[in-house]
């Protein structure tokens, strides 16, 4: 029995403050509180790096992975402003590292201070601090050293404001952040190394000319170090996933435009990127926007999806390489063969949440579409021999998935006539044995002559489907109408052998395999009378149009029902004609 709660009442309701905001829910802010939440906690911080780096501030970014699972990120930007700041009235550590949505990032559409900035909601640094068990920071600019140190969320600093202030060379510029994640947030803290390589690698690609230095703490003091850096960003990174065997060249394409996602919101401006080439041994399909991978894709996945769906297939309508009534190409078709990376950029980015895996903005999905639909245009013009390959590779895997998508139908099929057919089709009465070299199946007419032939029949070996009424004429109706017919379907899946017609209609029952036919004897048993004759005209019609070779190799059978039956004493006679009762 539950027991009886407190009352819930105004004094029920209650805010989260200052780090308890990020400590209680860093689902939230992270996307998760295990390891997930974890890592995307520690690309917040890097992502400030990237930013300052991306403006020409600084060509190196390092990442220090510790022995204890602490974590340094180190670059040679402009320096993080943490002063007094005249125009709020508080220092900039403070709206930095303790005040969620604050930040230098809101004006991106005037170019100030960042034109195409990863961070944008002025969360990542603070969210970060709050949910780490230390963090310090270390940021040098204008001539100043200055040093903050925080744990769980609470500034800690000896020195005046909180704040230690000295003197450097004003050539020393950039901001270093130590931290360690808490544990009493997040579920799990241990990192792999993967994912630092992998981080870096993303970025070195979409971030031409930027080098990332990774460092390893194997012991104490000594590191493993590692650099990460593409001198012509997605390019070299195309060419070393499709390696010597690709199947064209890579292609560059770039564009800038300018936009709006609806008439009366704000311009903003959008540079893409794409780098491509075909290749029939791998595939990739990555896509980035402001540095960020969007592993979701959203807006450039569409775009992409549309734009080589629509490229292709009007390439292989006007080359006449379809074949009669074939099927579209699909956008599956083509990514078996698509190596395809894309690098956007945009004044104005409309992110799914805060973990940036997925972008929506209307307008980048517009412009990216109608960009690589040209660029691909353009390139089928100007390489007439790229784009016959390209489409014939791509007719290749369509055909070879259609084929194995009819094998894998058909094997359904197969297997799901091998289950417990008495529970499948109404009304059908089994016989007991396995035996398909004695199994024989009665199929009667309606649920009149069900009751008498089973009460009469062998149950051994003698089986019973009954017709509810008349079927349809299979000669006359079309294969949809066949199909969705439930007496014939039924009869088919007792049978189990299949059909020996093709047709798109055919959803449930298997190609013709006689191996597959669970019956010695089919035997079609209907009155003597003119509506039992039409029945039985309509099942061999049926069986002729469907599954012809029964009939061809003798499977098929007609009983005979006597029209009378005499008894004289203890003997009983069955006439089949008034001829045989007037002789008898």
């Amino acid at each position: 029995m539950a027991t009886k709660k407190q009352d819930y009442g105004n004094d029920s309701i209650s805010s989260l403050k200052g780090a308890d905001r990020v400590r209680k829910r860093p689902g939230v802010i992270f996307g998760s509180d295990g390891l997930d939440g974890c890592e995307h906690a520690v690309f917040e911080i890097l992502s400030n790096s990237i930013d300052e780096a991306r403006e020409g501030h600084g060509r190196v970014i390092t990442l220090t992975r510790f022995a204890d699972r602490s974590i340094q990120v180190e670059d040679m930007g402009r320096g993080c402003p943490v002063d007094w700041n005249e125009k709020e009235q508080r220092y900039n550590w403070e709206l930095v590292y303790c005040e969620l949505y604050a930040g230098g990032k809101y004006d991106n559409l005037t170019g100030d201070n960042y034109e195409y900035s990863l961070g944008l909601n002025g969360l990542g640094a603070c969210a970060t601090q709050y949910s780490s068990e230390y963090m310090d920071v270390i940021s040098r600019r204008d001539g100043w050293q200055y040093t903050l140190h925080f744990r769980r969320g609470e500034n800690v600093t000896e020195g005046p404001d909180k704040l230690l202030k000295e003197p450097c060379s004003p050539k020393q510029t950039g901001t270093t952040h130590r931290f360690k994640l808490d544990l009493d947030v997040f579920t799990d803290t241990r990192i792999p190394k993967e994912y630092f390589q992998q981080v870096l690698k993303k970025q070195a690609v979409v971030n031409q000319g930027l080098r990332f230095h990774f460092r390893q703490e194997v012991e104490k003091g000594k590191f493993e170090e590692e650099d990460f850096y593409y001198e012509n960003g997605i390019v070299d990174y195309v060419k070393e996933l499709a390696g010597d065997n690709a199947l064209t060249s890579v292609q560059f394409n770039q564009t800038e435009r300018r936009g709006r996602d609806r008439s009366d919101k704000p311009e903003y401006k959008v540079k893409v990127q794409a780098a491509f080439c075909f290749s029939n041994v791998g595939a990739l399909l990555e896509y980035y926007h402001n540095s960020s991978w969007l592993e979701h894709g959203g807006a450039p996945d569409k775009a992409a999806r549309s734009a080589f769906v629509s490229a292709l297939d009007a390439y292989l309508k006007q080359t006449g390489k379809y074949q009669k009534n074939e099927s579209k190409v699909s956008f599956a078709d083509i990514s078996d063969s698509l190596i395809l990376v894309t690098n956007g950029f945009s004044t104005y980015t409309s992110y799914e949440n805060q973990t940036k895996k997925s972008i929506t903005n209307k307008f980048i999905y517009e412009a990216m579409t109608d960009f690589l639909k040209h660029s691909l245009e353009v390139y089928f013009i100007e390489n007439p021999m790229d784009a016959a390959k390209i489409a014939d590779q791509v007719l290749v895997n369509k055909r070879s998935r259609e084929n194995a998508e009819k094998t894998r139908l058909n094997l359904k099929k197969k297997l799901a006539g091998s289950l417990d057919i008495a529970n499948r089709v109404q009304k059908f009465v089994d016989c007991r044995t396995k035996d398909i070299g004695r199994r024989e199946i009665f199929i009667v007419e309606g649920d009149s002559a069900l009751g008498a032939c089973k009460l009469s029949r062998d149950a051994e070996f003698q089986a019973i489907i009954p017709v509810r009424g008349k079927i349809l004429n299979c000669l006359k109706a079309e294969y949809d109408k066949i199909f969705k017919n439930d007496i014939i379907i039924d009869i088919l899946k007792v049978l189990g052998c299949g059909v020996e017609v093709q047709s798109k209609s055919n959803k449930e029952i298997s190609n013709f395999d006689l191996g597959n036919l669970r019956w010695s004897k089919v035997i079609i048993c209907t009155d003597a009378d003119v509506d039992g004759f039409q029945i039985r005209t309509l099942i061999l019609t049926m069986l002729y149009r469907l599954t012809p070779t029964l009939i061809q190799q003798g499977y098929v059978y007609i009983a005979e029902t006597p029209l009378f039956e005499i008894n004289c004493g203890d003997k009983t006679w069955f006439a089949y004609s008034d001829k045989e009762k007037a002789d008898i």
